[in-house]
This record gives C-alpha cells, structure tokens and sequence, in this order.
C-alpha cells in the first residue's frame, strides 16, 4: 500500500525536523532603507535649499548606490519579512533614487519652452500623490514614521510648484523641508539600530 505524507509545516524537513523561516533569519533593513534615503535626500536638499551654489551633480553617485541600490535592497529584504508597507516605500523610493540619476544623466534636450521645467513638475507631482498616500498608511506604522512621510510629501509638492511656476522661492522652501525629511528619517534609522544594538527603547518611535 502506497502511504501519502501530509505536511502540515511549511517549514516541517523529511526527517520531521523544522527549519527556521527564512524571514526570522534576517536582520531589520528599515534602518538601513531609512539611512540611505536620509543621506541622499540631505545632499540634494543643501542644493534645493542654496545652501550651496552650483554642483548639484555631486548627489548622483548617492542616488544611485546608496539611495538607489541599497533601498531597493531593503526593500526586496522586507518583502522576505513579509513587511508589505517597508517593501513598498523601500522598493519605490530607491527606483525614484535610480530613476533621479538616470534623469539628471539624461535630460532632454528637445524640450520646448517650460515644457522641461513642467515634466519635472509633473514628475514631482506624482511622487507626491504616492508619498501622500503612504503617509495615510503609515498612520499605523509609527510615528516616527508617519513624521518622515508628512515631511516629505510636503517637500514633493514643495519641489513640484517651484517646477511648475519657476520659482526658486519655492525650490528653496522645498530644500528646507528635504532637510527637515532627511533628519526625521535619520532619527527613525538612528532609533531602530541603536534599539536593537542596546536590546531596549532607547529611543522611542511611537509604535501605533
């Protein structure tokens, strides 16, 4: 008589032992997801901001390997966790960091008028509208959190008027929120590793 084997455990082996799943053998990637995102969004907020002049190029080689890559790779480690809100906002925010360097490298040179300054706009505009949407999510996150997406969907819409009617008033305002975006998410980095390291709440994120 041929027997069929159940399993009932995922994680069950042949031999009836269990393995760990694979999603309680990684680390946290939030903090590093949220530290690059801070890092890079600083550098190019001093240049929103004129704190400094010209040079703006210099943010491209963060866009693309620590704002972009290493967020799109905490992004795809919380999708092995399971985090459906982290893998969301890690996954995007680093393509938006990799698309950025591809723009600043690529910039059409066939645009007419202001049609340039209104793609860009545009461009903006939509990342606002996603990151808005994220920060009504995030209401059940945290809130330290919920202060990074407040902060920085106000700093896309910010950014997207100054493209929309060229005003440097505006790009300036938006640098300033970037800078005030890139110091929250580094604080939610900050506590999530110093947390872990010293194995209690150190400092406090406000889970909700």
């Amino acid at each position: 008589m041929t027997h069929t084997r159940t399993e009932t455990d995922p994680t069950a082996t042949s031999s009836g032992s269990t393995v760990a799943p694979v999603a309680n053998t990684i680390a946290d990637p939030a903090p590093l997801g949220l530290a690059a995102f801070a890092l890079t969004t600083l550098v190019l907020s001093v240049f929103n901001a004129k704190l400094i002049g010209s040079g703006e190029t210099v943010v491209l080689g963060l866009a693309l390997a620590y704002g972009g890559l290493a967020q799109l790779l905490a992004g795809m480690w919380e999708f092995v966790k399971g985090n459906t809100f982290g893998a969301l906002a890690f996954s995007s925010y680093g393509a938006f960091w990799l698309s950025f360097w591809y723009l600043l490298n690529h910039l059409p040179t066939d645009a007419a008028g202001r049609d340039l300054d209104h793609g860009i706009g545009v461009y903006l505009l939509a990342w606002g509208i996603f990151t808005l949407y994220m920060f009504i999510a995030s209401i059940r996150v945290s809130g330290a959190v919920m202060a990074v997406f407040a902060a920085l969907t106000l700093t896309f819409f910010a950014l997207s008027i100054g493209d929309f009617i060229t005003s440097d008033g505006w790009t300036k305002f938006g640098g300033w929120l970037g800078i005030v975006t890139a110091i929250l998410a580094w604080y939610a980095s900050f506590a999530g590793v110093t947390n872990f390291t010293f194995k209690r709440t150190v400092l406090p994120t406000y889970p909700r």
